[in-house]
C-alpha cells in the first residue's frame, strides 16, 4: 500500500503513521542488515564515563575515556554459531592526534593499538573496522586505550556476519583515480570540484595519503606558487572549486592557497547582485538578473568556510545566510502539494528577460527540476553547519529546511527510492529517475535528522534513498565502479521536453561527486 500525501503539512501530520509502514518496505537498512549494535553506554567501562554532551550519537549516550592508558569498554556479544564477524566501532576524536585502543576478543587482540585519528570534532562520527573470529554463545569484546590521552569517545560496537562490506567511498575514489591522472580529470570547474570535495571527505576518513596528493596535483595546475590563478571568477560556478583551496590551506598552510582564495573573496566585492541582493548566476547579459538554485551550492558554502578558515567570519555568516533567504524568496513554492519544492531559476524584473520567464509564476522558469533543489539543500545544510546558533538568520533557514526536506519526502519514487529528474512529475512520459540528485537529496535529509531540524521519522527516506542511489552502482569487468543514469549540466529551460531529454551519463562528476558527499554521510551517521 502506497498512501499518497502532497505538502509538508499533511506529511507531517501522517509521518508517525507510515513510518512503520515506509520501514517494513525497505530494503534492510544498513544500521539493521549490518548485524546487532551494541550501545557503549550499556557496556561495562573502565577509567571511562558515559556523556552525551556531543550530538550525532545513537542510543543514549557514549563513553568518553579518561585520559590515561589502560581505561576500556567491553561488552558481551552473543554469536549464533562460531565464525568470522565484523567489529565495527563507532567513534569521534576531535583533538588533531590519534587515539589508538586495541580491540581483542576473548582475552586475545585481534587488532593491537588500531589507529583512531581524529575526526575533526566531537560531533563528527566515523567508524572503524576490524575482523575477528567469535565462539558460538557468549565472546567478550573488549577496546583498550593504548595512549597516554586515552581512547576516543565510542558511541556503539556493531557485529555482523562475515567480511566487511564494501567501502564504496573508497572503491569510486579508486576507480576514478585509475581512469583520470590529476592532468585529465578536467579543468578548473564545478563538477571536478565538486567530485574531489567529495575525495576530500573520503580522506578525512582513509588518511589515505594518496587522497589528498592527488587534489593537491589537480589544484598546483592553476595555482603558482605564488597564489595566482588565471580565473576571472565571472560566473558563480566558477567559484565551486574554490572549497578546494581552501581544504589546501587547511591541510598543508601553504599561503599560495589562501592567496588564490582571497581572490574569489575580493571578485565578490564587485559582482553583480539584485535589487534584494541576490548573485547573479553569471556576471554577462545572458544570464542578467538571474538566479538558479544551482547558483547557492556554487558559492555559498565557499563563502562561509572562507569566512570561518581566514578570520572574516561575519562577513562570511551573513552573506551566505543571506544569499540563501533571497534566493529561496524567489524560488522556493509556498502553495499546492508542491508547496517546499523550489523552481530551477528565477530572472529579476526590469533588465533584459531570459526566454524562460513565466510572469505568472513570480517571473520563473515554471519548472522543479531536481538537481536545482539538491544543490540547494546540500547548500543549506552545509552552512547551518557553521553559521552561528544566534545568528538572525538561522530560524529561518531551518524553516526553509524543514519544508524542502518534507517536500522531498513526499516526492520519493515509492518503488526505487529515488527522484525524478522533474521532481513533481512523477511517471511522465519522457521523466526519468536521476541520480545525482537523489544522492543530494539523500543527504540533505539525512544531515537534517542527524542536527535535528526534522522529525527523526524522515531517517526512512534518507534510508530508502540511500538504497536506491546504492542500485545505480555496479562494478564493471574491470572492477571499477560505474554509477549510471546521471544528468549532465543542464541550463534553465521552461521546455519539459528539454529536461526529459537531457543525457543519462555515467560516471559524470555530478554523480560521483555527488556519490561520495551522500555515502560519507552516511557511513558518519552508521547507516552505510
Amino acid at each position: 500500500m502506497f498512501l499518497p500525501i502532497r505538502g509538508p503539512r499533511a506529511l507531517t501530520a501522517a509521518l508517525a503513521l507510515i513510518a512503520p509502514l515506509v520501514a517494513g518496505l525497505l530494503p534492510a537498512s544498513s544500521a539493521a542488515a549490518a548485524g546487532a549494535v551494541y550501545e557503549a553506554e550499556n557496556a561495562t567501562i573502565s577509567q571511562g564515563a558515559v556523556a552525551s554532551d556531543h550530538p550525532g550519537y545513537t542510543g543514549t549516550g557514549f563513553v568518553d575515556y579518561t585520559n590515561v592508558a589502560g581505561g576500556y569498554v567491553q561488552w558481551t556479544v552473543t554469536a549464533p554459531s562460531a565464525g568470522r564477524r565484523t567489529l565495527t566501532l563507532r567513534y569521534a576524536n576531535g583533538t588533531g592526534s590519534d587515539r589508538p585502543l586495541t580491540v581483542s576478543v576473548n582475552g586475545t587482540a585481534v587488532a593491537t593499538s588500531l589507529s583512531f585519528p581524529g575526526t575533526g570534532g566531537w560531533d563528527a562520527w566515523a567508524t572503524r573496522q576490524v575482523t575477528a573470529d567469535l565462539a558460538a554463545g557468549t565472546n567478550i569484546v573488549r577496546a583498550t586505550a593504548t595512549g597516554s590521552s586515552g581512547g576516543p569517545n565510542v558511541d556503539s560496537l556493531t557485529v555482523a556476519d562475515g567480511a566487511p562490506a564494501t567501502d564504496w567511498s573508497t572503491a569510486v575514489v579508486e576507480s576514478t583515480m585509475a581512469r583520470y591522472t590529476p592532468s585529465t580529470i578536467g579543468g578548473w570547474s564545478y563538477p571536478v570540484g565538486l567530485y574531489l570535495y567529495g575525495q576530500y571527505l573520503v580522506y578525512q576518513r582513509t588518511h589515505d595519503p594518496r587522497y589528498l596528493q592527488y587534489i593537491k596535483d589537480w589544484a598546483g595546475r592553476f595555482v603558482d606558487a605564488d597564489g595566482n590563478i588565471s580565473q576571472s571568477f565571472g560566473s558563480l560556478d566558477s567559484m565551486q572549486a574554490g572549497n578546494i583551496l581552501l581544504v589546501l590551506y587547511k591541510e598543508t598552510g601553504q599561503n599560495r592557497w589562501r592567496v588564490a582564495a582571497q581572490k574569489i573573496r575580493t571578485r565578490l566585492n564587485s559582482y553583480p547582485r539584485t535589487s534584494d541582493r541576490g548573485w547573479w548566476h553569471a556576471d554577462n547579459d545572458s544570464r542578467q538578473g538571474q538566479l538558479w538554485g544551482d547558483g547557492v551550492f556554487m558559492v555559498d558554502p565557499f563563502v562561509i568556510r572562507y569566512g570561518h578558515l581566514l578570520g572574516d567570519a561575519a562577513w562570511g555568516d551573513d552573506n551566505a545566510a543571506e544569499q540563501l533567504a533571497v534566493y529561496a524568496r524567489h524560488l522556493q513554492r509556498t502553495t499546492g502539494p508542491q508547496a517546499g519544492l523550489l523552481w530551477h531559476a528565477y530572472d529579476e524584473p526590469g533588465g533584459l528577460t531570459a526566454s524562460w520567464v513565466h510572469p505568472e509564476l513570480g517571473n520563473t522558469n515554471g519548472i522543479t527540476w531536481c538537481r536545482a533543489e539538491g544543490w540547494y539543500g546540500m547548500a543549506i545544510t552545509d552552512i547551518l553547519e557553521l553559521l552561528p546558533a544566534d545568528h538572525p538568520r538561522r530560524a529561518a533557514l531551518i524553516d526553509i529546511t524543514r519544508k524542502l526536506v518534507a517536500a522531498f519526502a513526499a516526492y520519493q519514487d515509492p518503488a526505487t527510492g529515488r527522484w525524478w529528474q522533474v521532481v513533481d512529475r512523477q511517471g511522465a512520459s519522457g521523466n526519468w529517475l536521476e541520480t545525482s540528485c537523489s544522492a543530494m537529496y539523500t543527504t540533505t535529509i539525512s544531515r537534517a535528522v542527524e542536527r535535528g531540524y526534522v522529525d527523526p521519522g524522515y531517517q526512512v527516506y534518507a534510508d530508502r534513498g540511500y538504497r536506491g542511489v546504492l542500485a545505480e552502482v555496479s562494478l564493471g569487468s574491470d572492477g571499477r565502479t560505474n554509477i549510471r543514469d546521471i544528468c549532465v549540466g543542464t541550463n534553465a529551460s521552461d521546455s519539459l521536453d528539454f529536461y526529459y531529454g537531457r543525457q543519462r551519463a555515467t560516471n559524470d562528476n555530478h554523480g560521483l561527486g555527488a556519490f561520495l558527499i551522500m555515502n560519507e554521510q552516511m557511513i558518519r551517521t552508521g547507516r552505510a
